[in-house]
């Protein structure tokens, strides 16, 4: 029995042109439709920090393969130098999967995450704001100082 892609994730392809669509190809290679070019997954990591909308679909089954690709590169990340998460946090992870609560983790770790983000959003516009207020302040003294010898800007 052939298997029937999944569409209940966001659609992939002409239907979502905005959507970049990667093709997954069973000797595992990545090929990017847009530029018409195989990748890896240290650019596919570069689509997401740049947050670009893509998706990557199996090229035979067309089963979408997203979530994979993302857990394949946490892993790769985790694995290289300096993990975010100890080992006690990924048990105490593991162990909600099939508890009662598995449900609401996902949704707890999804609204704290975006919560950290709009914080590190709001910050980094204070501190743009800071660096303005800071820039005129040192405009309006420099402007003094000058006038204070006679000399104008």
């Amino acid at each position: 029995m052939k298997k029937k892609p999944d569409t209940s994730a966001a659609p992939l392809g002409a239907a979502a042109p905005s959507v970049r669509v990667i093709k997954k190809y069973p000797n595992r290679r990545l090929y990017d439709t847009t530029t018409s070019s195989y990748i890896t997954l240290s650019e596919i990591k570069r689509l997401v920090m740049e947050s670009q909308k893509f998706g990557v679909k199996d090229a035979k089954t067309g089963e979408d393969l997203t979530r994979a690709i993302l857990l394949q590169i946490i892993l790769e990340e985790e694995s290289a130098g300096a993990p975010m998460f100890t080992e006690a946090v990924l048990s105490q992870i593991i162990r909600f999967y099939g508890h009662a609560m598995q449900g609401f983790m996902g949704a707890y770790l999804e609204n704290n995450v975006h919560s950290l983000m709009a914080m590190q959003t709001k910050m980094g516009d204070q501190s743009k704001n800071i660096v303005t207020q800071m820039q005129e302040q040192m405009k309006k003294q420099t402007e003094t100082m000058l006038g204070a010898f006679g000399i104008k800007s």
